[in-house]
This record gives C-alpha cells, sequence and structure tokens, in this order.
C-alpha cells in the first residue's frame, strides 16, 4: 500500500500509519498501548451470518420463560418481559425504563443497525444516511447489556432457589447463547466498518489532501483531516460529524457527574432495592443485605461477584477518575500509560455495576405469588441504576489524551497476536 489510511489514537493522540496486519492481529498505539484496530479472521458475510443468528436467539429469549417457578400448588413462568411489565406497574417506572433500554431496545437496535451496516458495505453501496447509522452504533453498543442481564439471571435463580421450586427454561439459555455473540459482534465497531468502507473505496481514505501539520481525528468516523487553527472544532469532511480536538471542559463535566453520582451512592447503599412481601410480613433488603444473604445461602463465589460489581467497582470508579483528574505530578511516558490503563479497566467494567438493578428486576417475575411473596424493586435500585449511568457518563465525558498532548509524531503502529 503506497499511501496507506492514517489513524489517531483516541487515548493519547499518536499518529499511525494504518499498514495490513495479518488474521487475527491486533494493531496496537506505540505510545499508550490501546487498540488501534484489528484483522478479524471472520468475513464480513460471517459477521453478518452471526448477526441473522443473533436476531434468532433474540426473539428466543424475550418470547420464551426464563424460568419456571413453583411454590405451594402455584407456577409461575418467569421472562423479561413479564419482569418489565410488573416492574412499571409496581410505579418504578425509572428502573423500568434504564432496564427496557439497555437490554431490549438497544440491543436490538445493535443487531438491526449491524445488520444494515454490514450488508451496505458488502454491497458496495453506501446509502446517505450511512454515517448517522453508524454513529447510532456506536451509541447503541456502548450501551447494550446482555452480559450483566444473563449473569444477574443466575443470580436471581441462586436468591429464589431456596425459597420455590425451581426449573431453568428455554429462554435462560437462550440468553446466555446471545451473550456470547453481542459480545463477539462487539468487535465489529463503527470504526471497523469505516476502515472496511476505506479498503473496498467506497469512502475517502483518512489522511487523503492533508496540506497542514495542524490535524485532527474524526471521534465519529476516524476521519484524519486538517483542523483549522484557533478553532475547538469544525465538521468533519467525511462524515459530516462536528467534532473538537480536544472534549470541550471535560474535566468540569467529568467531576459534575461524579459529584451527581457520589451523592446518589448514599442512598443507593442505605435504601432497600427490593422489598419482599410475605403473609408473614415484609422484608427490606439493601444491596449489602443481598451480598449477606448469598454468602449465607452458601454461593460464595456469587456472592463476591456481586459484591465486586454492585460495591466496588462504582465506588473504584469514583475514585479512579477523580485521581485522574486531581493527581498533576504524573509525569513521563511510564506514568501516562499507566493512568490510561485506568482509565480503559474504568470504561471496560463500567456497565457490570448494573447487575444490582437487574437482579432486582427479574427477582419480582420470578416471585410473582399474590398472597404468598412478591417481591417489588426499592427506592435504592433506582437511585443505584442513576449511579452507575452518571459515571458511565463521567468516564465519557474524561479525556485522556490531556496528559499526552505533546511530541506526537508519525509512527507506525506495534503488532501482536489476537
Amino acid at each position: 500500500m503506497a499511501n496507506p489510511p492514517l489513524v489517531i489514537c483516541p487515548h493519547c493522540a499518536r499518529l499511525h500509519e494504518r499498514t495490513p496486519i495479518a488474521p487475527g492481529a491486533i494493531a496496537s498505539c506505540v505510545q499508550c498501548g490501546y487498540e488501534l484496530y484489528r484483522h478479524s479472521r471472520v468475513s464480513l458475510e460471517g459477521w453478518l451470518a452471526l448477526c441473522w443468528t443473533s436476531l434468532f436467539v433474540f426473539m428466543l429469549a424475550n418470547l420464551f420463560p426464563v424460568a419456571h417457578i413453583s411454590l405451594s400448588g402455584k407456577t409461575v413462568e418467569a421472562s423479561f418481559p413479564h419482569a418489565l411489565y410488573l416492574t412499571w406497574l409496581s410505579g418504578d417506572y425509572a428502573v423500568a425504563l434504564m432496564a427496557g433500554l439497555f437490554v431490549f431496545a438497544f440491543p436490538l437496535g445493535q443487531i438491526l443497525f449491524l445488520m444494515w451496516a454490514i450488508q451496505a458495505v458488502r454491497k458496495r453501496r453506501l446509502p446517505w444516511d450511512f454515517r448517522f447509522g453508524l454513529r447510532m452504533l456506536e451509541v447503541l453498543s456502548h450501551w447494550s447489556m446482555i452480559p450483566v442481564l444473563f449473569l444477574a439471571m443466575l443470580v436471581s435463580m441462586v436468591k429464589m432457589a431456596d425459597l420455590a421450586r425451581l426449573t431453568p427454561a428455554t429462554g435462560l439459555w437462550a440468553f446466555g447463547v446471545l451473550a456470547f455473540m453481542l459480545t463477539a459482534l462487539s468487535r465489529v465497531s463503527a470504526h471497523r466498518l469505516w476502515h472496511d468502507a476505506e479498503d473496498e473505496g467506497l469512502v475517502a481514505r483518512s489522511g487523503a489532501g492533508l496540506a497542514t501539520n495542524h490535524i485532527a481525528g474524526c471521534t465519529a468516523c476516524g476521519y484524519v483531516q486538517d483542523m483549522p487553527r484557533n478553532e475547538p472544532g469544525k465538521t468533519c469532511d467525511r462524515c459530516s460529524a462536528y467534532f473538537h480536538l480536544r472534549k470541550p471542559k471535560s474535566n468540569s463535566r467529568a467531576w459534575a457527574f461524579l459529584a451527581a453520582a457520589a451523592i446518589l451512592y448514599f442512598p443507593a447503599n442505605l435504601y432497600p432495592v427490593m422489598t419482599m412481601r410475605m403473609p408473614i410480613g415484609t422484608e427490606s433488603h439493601t444491596i449489602l443485605g443481598g451480598v449477606i444473604e448469598l454468602w449465607q445461602l452458601g454461593s460464595w463465589d456469587l456472592a463476591l461477584i456481586v459484591f465486586i460489581a454492585s460495591v466496588v467497582v462504582p465506588l473504584t470508579k469514583i475514585l479512579v477518575l477523580a485521581a485522574l483528574m486531581t493527581v498533576r505530578h504524573w509525569r513521563g511516558p511510564l506514568m501516562q500509560r499507566q493512568r490510561t490503563r485506568l482509565y480503559e479497566m474504568v470504561e471496560l467494567v463500567g456497565q457490570w455495576s448494573m447487575l444490582d438493578v437487574f437482579v432486582v428486576i427479574f427477582l419480582s417475575s420470578m416471585a410473582d405469588f399474590p398472597g404468598l411473596v412478591q417481591i417489588i424493586p426499592g427506592l435504592g435500585a433506582a437511585s443505584f441504576g442513576l449511579v452507575v449511568i452518571l459515571t458511565m457518563f463521567a468516564a465519557m465525558s474524561y479525556d485522556p489524551r490531556l496528559g499526552w498532548d505533546h511530541g506526537n509524531r508519525l509512527e507506525k503502529s506495534t503488532q501482536h497476536g489476537g
């Protein structure tokens, strides 16, 4: 390739040439180690087939019950749509809305938009709204939480096994398969599809026609282009998205989200996340109470998972982001690389804190025995869900490139197997 496309690392702003790599290899930034792109062994046709299979499994997961629960001669068929319905009826609209978006609307949209985009690249005919569709795909992929829901289902079933007779059903296995499929499909990002379109000659090549040394990469499509001097941002020449050289007021916005999350963290842990109604009375459970209950049931492994996801992770995210924005004496490439690693960790574990919210929602469907036992989401569940969302917005607002703003130059990316 005489003039390979250019790519800018989104975490440190280092400029690289996008050179061909072997199937299964990963190209990483030479400065911060962030994964720039990979060459999948699976063709676009293979990814499209996986999309269709995922859509079919998604339908199975939501149409069939996840478990059959029997108690005192009564039987309930628990399913995720039924859990959403009961949560909405109980008046917990915020919890129902969060769950409906993150584990139904967004995953479904991710599959459909991905199918549409792959088909467009395969046919070598990009529709006029291709750029808008890929922007939507990036958003939906980031907020899709099917793997978290599947783990929440397993935790819920362990908790219910002590109260009633429980039999796993078709929906549970479908959600398990879907979790693995969507994890695989997340590798086909919007930037990966822009690269494929570049290689097919369907869109302008990144870095083509540069006239100055003052350049930037579009955050939506990765297109490297000239950036007007003394201008904070511009409209992308390729996808028409407006982007900034650096995120405007990134620390201020991240601090605002962190402060709101820290405030809500206290009611999220002090107020009950669920209330259990039984003939002998009413019991309320907090997040830590649920961890203790799992431990007492002998499920120490699940208790540890819930404790890490619901207590350690959100608190760690708040503390790590606060440290990244306040500690000023971290200097040098090695320390900056560690800062980038911490930020990547925060991004990676962000959505897993939603585990307890999904556990409560699904328990409401499994324990729907009026007169015997009913579980209703509490105020703590809504507060905790908002904590997770706010910390994710804080991570998205933070700009890790600010610590690297010196000495970037054109280098070829390193390559390793993966």
